[in-house]
C-alpha cells in the first residue's frame, strides 16, 4: 500500500528504550544474588568474544540513578529492563533475596518519579544455576511450577506500580541456541530435547500469564517473540514453500502458541514423522488455551531469506558472526525444508544482519491479520561499532537513519490499521551483546567500556540521543 499521507502516532504512545538484566547490571555476587547460568557459560573459554562476561557488564546495579535521570532528560515514556531470577530467588526458589526485591523497587520508583512507565520483562535468560543443577532447568516439567511461584513473587513486590510485563524474552531464540545450536547455556545440540524444552517454556509462559490476572488484574502482559518474517528468495514455487515451511517452523509454531494454544498442523506432522515432537501431558493443551496474551511483544532486527533445500542438503551447522568481520556469517538450513540466502536488495550490518524496514511493517501485519492482538516493539535497533571523536561525542548517525527507517515502517503499518502500543529501542545504554562482547554497541548512551583494560564507565549521550529526544518531544512526527 502507497499512502498519500500517513495517520499520526496514538497520543498515548509508549516511546521508549529497552535492556536485559545479566547485558547491564554488572554485581554478580553483590548482595545476595545466586549464580545465574550466563554467569557460568561465560566462563568456558572461546564462548565470547576475547572472553567478555557480565561481571560488570556496566554497573547499572550501582548507577541506575544516573541512567534513570538521563531517561528523563531524553524523555522517555517507558522503558523496559527485565528481573534478574538468581537475584530475586538465589538457589531459583525459597527464600527470597530481599535485597534483590529493594533494588527493583527502588528503580520502577524511580522511573514513575520521573514520569517513565516501567515495563518489566520476567525473564530474559538468566536462569538461576542452582535449576540447572538440580533438575536441567528447562529440560524438566519441574520449572514451570518454579518459575510460576517466581512471577507470582514479582507480581506481589511490583504490580501495584507495574502495569506493562512481558513474559518471557525471545523463547524461539533461548532455547534454539540453548539446545540446538549450543551457542547459548546450557551449550547442548539435541533438535528432540529442544523441542521438549520449548514446549516447558510455553508452558511456564501460560502458567505465568494464568496467575497474572489473579495479582495483576488491571495489567497487560505478553511474551516478547523475536521475529524474523520469512521471504521467499525467488517467485519459484519450491523458494515460496520454502519460506513458509520457514514462516511456519520459526514463527507460527511459537506465536500460535501463545494467541491459540495450539501447535501448527503440517510442522507438528513434520516433528512428529522425524520423531522429535514435543511429549504432551493431560491439561497441557488447555493450559495454554486459557493463558491468552494481551499483545503480542515483537523483537525485530531483520527479515530471513530462504530456497529449497534438497533432503541431501545443507544443515543448521554453519559459521556465526560474532566478530563484526562483515561476510563471515555462513547460510543455514534444515534439509528439505528450507536453507537460507543472501538477499542482495539490502544492505547488511557489520554482524551481516539484513537492514530490512518493510520487513518490520510486513511482520507487523502479518501478526495483525493472524493474531488480531495489539503489538508491543519491544526491541529494534543497530548493533555497530561506534567511534569516540576527539572532541568526544559520537555521531552515529547510521543509528539515527536505521531507527528513523523503521519508525517510518512502523507509522505506515499503523496507517494500515495495526494497532502499534509502543516502541523500545535496543538499547538504552551500551552494553553487553552476550556473545559479541562490549565492541557492538547498541545504546543511545555511550558507556566507556571494552574488552580489555580497566574503564571508567562513563556514559555519554551520543548524537542519537538528542535526535531520539525530538522525535518522542514530537510524537514522532520528527523522523527525519
Amino acid at each position: 500500500m502507497l499512502h498519500e499521507s500517513l495517520k499520526s502516532f496514538p497520543k498515548d504512545f509508549l516511546w521508549g528504550a529497552a535492556s536485559a538484566a545479566y547485558q547491564i547490571e554488572g554485581a554478580w555476587d553483590v548482595d545476595g544474588k545466586g549464580i545465574s547460568n550466563w554467569d557460568k557459560f561465560v566462563r568456558i573459554p572461546g564462548k565470547t568474544f576475547k572472553g567478555t562476561n557480565g561481571d560488570v557488564a556496566v554497573d547499572h546495579y550501582h548507577r541506575y540513578r544516573e541512567d534513570v535521570q538521563l531517561m528523563a532528560e531524553m524523555g522517555l515514556k517507558t522503558y523496559r529492563f527485565s528481573v534478574s531470577w538468581p537475584r530475586i530467588y538465589p538457589n531459583g526458589r525459597g527464600e527470597v533475596n530481599q535485597k534483590g526485591i529493594d533494588f527493583y523497587n527502588n528503580l520502577i520508583d524511580a522511573l514513575i518519579k520521573n514520569n517513565i512507565e516501567p515495563i518489566l520483562t520476567i525473564y530474559h535468560w538468566d536462569l538461576p544455576q542452582a535449576l540447572q543443577d538440580e533438575y536441567g532447568g528447562w529440560e524438566s516439567r519441574k520449572i514451570v511450577e518454579d518459575f510460576k511461584n517466581y512471577s507470582i513473587t514479582l507480581y506481589k513486590a511490583f504490580g501495584d506500580r507495574v502495569k506493562y510485563w512481558v513474559s518471557l524474552n525471545e523463547q524461539n531464540i533461548f532455547t534454539r541456541l540453548g539446545y540446538q545450536t549450543a551457542m547459548h547455556p546450557p551449550g547442548v545440540k539435541d533438535d528432540k530435547l529442544f523441542y521438549q524444552v520449548n514446549h516447558h517454556a510455553s508452558l511456564a509462559n501460560a502458567a505465568a500469564i494464568k496467575e497474572f490476572r489473579n495479582y495483576v488484574p488491571d495489567g497487560k502482559i505478553g511474551p516478547s517473540f523475536a521475529y524474523s518474517p520469512a521471504y521467499g528468495a525467488t517467485s519459484k514455487p519450491e523458494d515460496v514453500l520454502a519460506a513458509e515451511n520457514a514462516e511456519e517452523l520459526t514463527n507460527h509454531w511459537w506465536m500460535d502458541v501463545y494467541a491459540w494454544g495450539e501447535y501448527p498442523t503440517a510442522s507438528w506432522n513434520y516433528l512428529g514423522r522425524k520423531g522429535i515432537a514435543p511429549q504432551l501431558e493431560d491439561g497441557d493443551l488447555e493450559l495454554l488455551k486459557e493463558s491468552k496474551p494481551d499483545f503480542m511483544g515483537v523483537n525485530y532486527y531483520q527479515t530471513t531469506t530462504y530456497e529449497k533445500n534438497p533432503l541431501d542438503g545443507v544443515t543448521s551447522e554453519g559459521h556465526f558472526n560474532n566478530t563484526g568481520k562483515k561476510g563471515t556469517m555462513e547460510d543455514t538450513g534444515v534439509p528439505g525444508l528450507f536453507k537460507t540466502v543472501k538477499n542482495e536488495n539490502m544492505e547488511r550490518t557489520n554482524w551481516d544482519w539484513n537492514i530490512d524496514p518493510q520487513g518490520l511493517r510486513i511482520g507487523l501485519r502479518r501478526i495483525t491479520n493472524r493474531y488480531s492482538l495489539p503489538i508491543l516493539i519491544s526491541e529494534n535497533g543497530l548493533g555497530e561499532y561506534d567511534k569516540v571523536e576527539a572532541d568526544g561525542s559520537i555521531q552515529d548517525h547510521y543509528r539515527i537513519h536505521y531507527i528513523g527507517a523503521h519508525l517510518k515502517a512502523i507509522q505506515e503499518a499503523i496507517t494500515d490499521g495495526v494497532d502499534v502500543i509502543g516502541y523500545c529501542v535496543w538499547s538504552f545504554t551500551d552494553l553487553l551483546s552476550w556473545l559479541n562482547g562490549f565492541q557492538k554497541r547498541y545504546g543511545l548512551v555511550h558507556v566507556n567500556q571494552h574488552e580489555e583494560g580497566e574503564h571508567d564507565l562513563k556514559r555519554t549521550k551520543k548524537k542519537s540521543f538528542y535526535w531520539y529526544k525530538e522525535v518522542i518531544a514530537s510524537n514522532g512526527s520528527e523522523l527525519e
